[in-house]
């Protein structure tokens, strides 16, 4: 029997850098759902503004629409949720938009009578934080 010559071990393949991840700059100017907000609010439309108007806005300010159109969709419908925006036709992504109204807080003041001593407990103590010195 012959003897056969041990096989000889496969070269190692040379080792590879690791790769570099592209690193993106970002983008220069306001989020996107700042440029949503701003786009509503300058619409003049009463019964608000829809999703395809808003893409034409932002298309003017050049947010690259096909792109982020996953991104706008999900960003309005948060806004929505937040209580930011409020939708008046639609649901989900579709249909009109308008800015929510803000309620303003009031302060129910109490009365700057003599007797505060008597108007507090005339009345409920619930609606009155007046203190007594």
């Amino acid at each position: 029997m012959a003897e056969e010559a041990p096989a000889a071990a496969p070269a190692k393949a040379p080792a590879k850098s690791p790769k570099k991840k592209a690193v993106r700059s970002k983008t220069d100017g306001p989020s996107l759902p700042k440029l949503i907000v701003s786009a509503v609010a300058e619409s003049k439309e009463r019964k608000g503004i829809s999703l395809a108007a808003i893409k034409k806005v932002l298309a003017t300010k050049k947010v690259d629409v096909a792109k982020s159109n996953k991104r706008i969709n999900t960003a309005v419908t948060k806004m929505v949720t937040k209580g930011v925006l409020t939708q008046t036709k639609g649901t989900g992504a579709s249909g009109s938009f308008k800015l929510a109204k803000t309620e303003k807080m009031e302060r129910k003041k109490c009365q700057n009578s003599r007797n505060k001593f008597d108007y507090m407990f005339s009345t409920a103590l619930s609606h009155c934080k007046c203190v007594l010195i």
